[in-house]
């Protein structure tokens, strides 16, 4: 019997995939606005453990991972060094490619990247728009959670203090801000703009995954993973707006990594300990002494990272082999 710890609901239950054999993934890939850090890889590395038990276990795995190449951050940052979308975001999809190939995670049979979707978003829109689970105002699309009574139910926010009507234009925000959030965002000067049967706009971040998860995977599917910084309002948005358009349970089992942290705080630039894995390559390491490292204590568990700890690792490390 095979059993997973399900954010949904919070314990323990015995997996049974949709379809006997085969197990539908899909995985929160990266933001390609900068390089990925050890923390991001953290995520990715579990995610691999993950897929590999599944097909060691006699299941076939269909795994997608999208790649977010629209969004509040690569606008931001494109835009700052005045390029567009795909030049901006070119060397980070192709950087992220090479240091999962180094950590020897296996490749996802898709990698959609947002901005090839759009037809599918303003589809989803435009159904959660005429069954009243959404509402215009000034250009934009809103998401109405008041609609939607199973709003929390991932997360267990707290929605008592939510005042009716306040909306959220920012893709991120903090866990006590919860609000009506945008699935199609009005025009503004300087962002790329789509003309859709829905207006001129761009997307909002959460809309992205429900359309590109149902893409490939349909409109239920067996394992949604991510980190626990996903769960809200991410997760719980991509719930409401795909079991709002599609009216049926949007994903089985939730698996969700938790933190790293370094020398006991967390990741920052200015702290100078957002450390990527050139860092750890540059002071002689293997990418699989890190990868080793990441796997050593379990996925629901914060992780310290230190050089010392990744020192003790390789005392447990022969020579190492690829996990092939």
């Amino acid at each position: 019997m095979m059993r997973f710890h399900n954010t949904l609901g919070g314990r323990v239950e015995e997996f049974k995939p949709l379809q006997p054999g085969l197990v539908k993934l899909y995985t929160c890939g990266p933001t390609v606005y900068d390089f990925p850090h050890i923390g991001n890889w953290r995520a990715y590395v579990f995610e691999d453990l993950l897929k590999r038990f599944l097909l060691f276990s006699g299941f076939k795995v269909l795994h997608v991972m999208n790649i977010t190449d629209v969004d509040d951050k690569t606008i931001r940052d494109a835009r700052a060094k005045g390029v567009g979308l795909d030049e901006f975001t070119r060397p980070f999809i192709e950087d992220f490619f090479a240091e999962r190939d180094a950590l020897a995670i296996l490749p996802a049979d898709h990698y959609p990247r947002a901005t090839a979707f759009i037809p599918e978003m303003v589809a989803i829109i435009k159904t959660l728009l005429d069954k009243g689970l959404a509402y215009r105002k000034d250009g934009s699309v809103y998401f109405a959670i008041d609609a939607f009574p199973a709003y929390g139910r991932l997360s267990r926010v707290n929605l008592e203090d939510r005042r009716p009507g306040r909306r959220g234009d920012a893709d991120e925000y903090e866990k006590e801000s919860v609000h009506d959030f945008a699935l199609w965002k009005a025009p503004k000067e300087g962002e790329p703009v789509w003309e859709t049967e829905i207006g001129p706009g761009r997307p909002g971040w959460h809309i992205e995954c429900s359309a590109m998860s149902s893409k490939f995977l349909g409109p239920t599917f067996d394992i949604h993973c991510g980190g626990v910084d996903n769960i809200f309002p991410h997760h719980e948005n991509e719930i409401a707006q795909s079991e709002g358009a599609n009216g049926v349970k949007f994903v089985n089992y939730w698996l969700h990594c938790h933190h790293l942290i370094v020398d006991g705080e967390k990741m920052a630039k200015s702290k100078g300990n957002a450390y990527r894995i050139p860092d750890i390559a540059g002071r002689g390491y293997d990418p699989l002494d890190l990868r080793f490292l990441l796997v050593a204590t379990h996925y629901r568990k914060m992780l310290n990272f230190t050089f010392e700890a990744l020192d003790l690792s390789l005392i447990h490390i022969s020579e190492p082999t690829r996990p092939y």
